[in-house]
């Protein structure tokens, strides 16, 4: 065992990065440029970045790169436009996807972790316009609520925010199925934003039932994505009542998901089952998972784009990348780490 490189953390992100954005995709582990950008992946980019506590040079470049194309991506009334094409001109209509979501959460993000600055006023002001607007879709109610969360707690008098919260609890119905509580008919990805989402927002609006039900959610989802103490996450198909695993092709963000619930989970409780399932999510990316592979280059800081039963998808892209630095981040914070294999 070697202890990760923390020097060579954002080496593949930066690579995979211009002074357009963050491209999507990647060829192994080279960007395809002609792919372009996309409002989620630059602002998952910028979530990582705005909570890092100290950039170098190149990243803070990225940084405010990343804040200025989501800025851009918000239209006056709110809406997110999300594709890019590498000459820099929007090609997707303005929208409420989940683009949307994280748009808000990376704006919310980053006047939290910036305020003051020039950085964090434009963050702000770009917050304010896209929390004004509320989406039909769950998930992107939630990931929005995580933003809104940040900017309560530096503007605890911010409407928008708390009305967004308030909307985001009320997106997540209440299932009365014993043995199927999840608010979903099926898992589908990033799963656990939703109990997370109730987390943040009954933290935030001192809603103590939103909380215990986002507990509940989140344990309800371990229970589903665990075998024999590793996660053993939901694939690309989904899980439905009564399917078990393991299941294939499985998504990195579906593991960073369940780290920042669980991360937050352990800030609000303070109990240590928590913390121990964000080391699972970082011990998913070493390789305790259902094929014992490792999902990540320590060399590069790179993530591979998804678990197969053959083996792992060698391309390296944006989201995978940043889902396995977002569950470092995660798991450096609550003291939830162990060694890198070399």
């Amino acid at each position: 065992m070697t202890p990760w490189r923390d020097d060579a953390v954002f080496a593949h992100l930066i690579a995979m990065s211009d002074d357009g954005g963050v491209f999507e995709h990647a060829l192994l582990d080279r960007p395809r440029r002609d792919g372009g950008y996309c409002v989620d992946d630059v602002a998952r980019a910028l979530v990582v970045l705005a909570r890092e506590p100290r950039l170098g040079r190149d990243e803070a470049r990225l940084a405010s790169t990343c804040l200025a194309f989501v800025d851009a991506a918000v239209g006056p009334d709110g809406r997110v436009r999300n594709r890019r094409s590498p000459d820099g001109g929007f090609t997707s209509p303005p929208a409420l996807g989940d683009w949307w979501g994280r748009a808000v959460w990376s704006l919310g993000v980053t006047a939290a972790r910036w305020p003051g600055q020039g950085s964090g006023d434009r963050a702000l002001a770009g917050f304010r316009r896209a929390a004004s607007r509320r989406s039909p879709h769950p998930h992107a109610m939630a990931f929005a609520a995580l933003g809104a969360c940040e900017v309560l707690r530096i503007h605890p008098g911010e409407s928008d925010a708390r009305r967004l919260l308030r909307g985001a609890i009320d997106m997540i119905p209440t299932k009365g199925d014993a043995m199927w509580p999840w608010p979903e008919e099926r898992l589908r990805y990033a799963n656990a934003v939703l109990p997370e989402a109730l987390l943040a927002a009954g933290d935030g609006l001192d809603d103590a039932v939103a909380v215990s039900r986002g507990i509940d959610l989140l344990r309800f989802l371990l229970s589903v994505e665990t075998i024999d103490r590793h996660l053993s996450v939901t694939g690309v198909g989904g899980r439905g009542p009564g399917e078990g695993g393991p299941l294939f092709d499985q998504q990195p963000i579906e593991v960073a998901t369940i780290a920042d619930a669980c991360a937050r989970a352990y800030e609000l409780t303070g109990d240590s089952e928590w913390r121990d399932a964000v080391g699972m999510a970082w011990d998913w990316f070493l390789g305790d998972n259902d094929t014992g592979i490792p999902m990540l280059d320590p060399q590069t800081g790179a993530g591979y784009d998804g678990l197969t039963r053959e083996g792992r998808n060698e391309n390296r892209g944006a989201e995978s990348t940043l889902a396995m630095l977002s569950t470092y981040q995660q798991a450096r914070r609550v003291g939830a780490m162990r060694e890198v294999a070399a």
